[in-house]
């Protein structure tokens, strides 16, 4: 997650909006220590050739929800912001329109400069539509 506004969701977290959020329609609908959900409901718009979701909208999902996991930040502390240095996707399902699909990150490890997450994508059905895992870099604010 590449901060290029001017702290925009730091007075409300949960705003998660602008830019690419606002093109795709995914919203941040849980985010505190190690653990985010991002929630999508699929739109005509995600559907690949074949009607069904995207490859690349599932792999935003995971990249965000992992994205915000290890950047929580309490009210009162310096917001974080990280951008992504790996990632892998598993495509285990598909969704269609009219689905909607939770993306649950969480930490899983790192240090300072660097941290690991894992997601997993949920229909509302609770059936798995992929999985992914990443390594993300903080930005050191100057």
């Amino acid at each position: 997650m590449h901060d290029t506004t001017a702290n925009q969701d730091d007075a409300d977290p949960l705003r998660a909006r602008g830019g690419f959020a606002d093109l795709v329609g995914y919203e941040l609908v849980l985010w505190e220590p190690d653990l985010a959900k991002v929630v999508l409901t699929v739109e005509p718009q995600h559907l690949n050739r074949s009607g069904v979701l995207h490859g690349g909208m599932l792999t935003t999902l995971i990249d965000t929800a992992c994205g915000y996991c290890g950047c929580f930040a309490a009210p009162g502390e310096t917001p974080r912001r990280a951008f992504t240095l790996s990632l892998t996707c598993s495509f285990i399902g598909t969704a269609k329109a009219g689905q909607r699909l939770v993306a649950t990150g969480r930490r899983s490890g790192g240090g300072k400069s660097i941290f690991f997450a894992d997601c997993s994508v949920l229909d509302d059905a609770g059936r798995l539509i992929g999985n992914g895992q990443g390594s993300f870099k903080y930005i050191v604010r100057r």
